[in-house]
């Protein structure tokens, strides 16, 4: 999978951004044509909403979608209404997490309070390993293509520490959590938790190039095609082994396309999150990438270690209690200032 292609996409979708050259060549997806470039000046950036007085950019959006972009556009190749609908949604979320975070801003200016730069930085830390398998040149190739520089980003991390914060103090008379809230609460949350950088996975895969030379008629539509009847068969129970030696066209093919112990980090962050949340046994696919159409069924799956429940992790499970609990009395608090703030959300 190639991250790359995927976040100028979403560059170009979300900011208005148009790049000519090898960079344009990149964003192309097999089945589609290149967009026609526009003749006039081009949006680097603008705004998505306004916040009394404080601006949302679109870049700050665009910079939030990355992953979740990126993993829409590999599952749904051919777009269409599922892969806007979701989109929209995903969209919609992170804008309104963005509006609610300058109102809270507003209210812990005034408290004077801040934080402490080094919890920041293990934030990003955290980032940087749950959402990009722990390689810091994926979250800066997003960065460049958000046109976002690092500490903009160090900034954005400090404001969604802020809302965390100011919900913490907010409700800080809540009831504390029971040792049973504390370790239930635990044991749901403990996979996610992990390091997911140690992640291992084995998993058939039956690769489908959007250009097969052996066959100078095909088309990247053709071969979606293709993919998507081999997808079909796989699910009615034919053997994953057999098609992928007939079809797929990579090393592994002679294998029935089995990869064993493949270390996530070897994977792009999409394609891998694709995998992991796919049930074992499950036929995925196809998936877009770069270069072609991927249908992948999951093996097995050796989840990271996860922390033990020493006193920091401790402190993070009892602020999700907390945070369940009081669930219902911040919604009301939040709402209450969304109707007392000046909001305007651009189209």
């Amino acid at each position: 999978m190639n991250s790359m292609k995927s976040c100028l996409a979403l560059a170009m979708v979300i900011s208005g951004a148009t790049l000519s050259g090898p960079a344009a060549a990149a964003q192309e997806a097999p089945a589609r044509p290149a967009p026609p470039m526009p003749s006039g000046p081009v949006e680097v950036n603008g705004i998505a909403a306004k916040v009394n007085g404080r601006l949302v950019t679109k870049n700050q959006v665009s910079m939030l979608l990355g992953p979740i972009y990126g993993q829409l556009v590999a599952q749904y190749p051919r777009r269409g209404p599922q892969f806007d609908k979701e989109f929209k949604k995903a969209k919609d979320k992170v804008i309104q997490e963005l509006i609610d975070r300058q109102i809270i801003l507003d209210e812990f200016k005034q408290l004077g309070a801040f934080i402490k730069p080094h919890l920041i930085d293990e934030e990003i830390k955290r980032q940087i390993r749950d959402d990009y398998n722990g390689d810091e040149a994926k979250l800066r190739e997003l960065l460049k293509l958000s046109r976002l520089t690092m500490e903009g980003y160090r900034e954005m991390t400090r404001e969604k520490m802020v809302v965390s914060a100011m919900r913490a103090q907010q409700f800080s008379d809540a009831p504390p959590p029971l040792p049973n809230e504390i370790q239930k609460e635990y044991d749901e949350i403990k996979p996610s938790l992990r390091d997911v950088t140690k992640d291992v996975l084995t998993f058939q895969k039956i690769f489908i190039p959007a250009a097969d030379p052996s066959n100078p008629g095909s088309t990247p539509d053709t071969q979606l095609i293709l993919a998507e009847d081999i997808a079909r068969q796989l699910s009615e129970g034919k053997d994953f082994a057999t098609l992928a030696k007939a079809h797929s066209k990579d090393a592994y093919a002679e294998d029935g396309g089995l990869q064993k112990d493949i270390a996530r980090t070897d994977l792009s962050p999409e394609f891998a999150a694709i995998i992991v949340d796919a049930p074992v046994g499950k036929i995925v696919g196809p998936l877009l990438d770069r270069t072609g159409f991927t249908i992948i069924k999951t093996i097995k799956i050796d989840f990271g270690p996860a922390p033990a429940l020493d006193d920091k992790v401790r402190e993070s499970i009892e602020e999700r209690v907390r945070r369940k609990k009081t669930s219902q009395q911040y919604e009301r608090w939040i709402e209450g200032k969304r109707k007392r703030a000046m909001i305007k959300i651009m189209d």
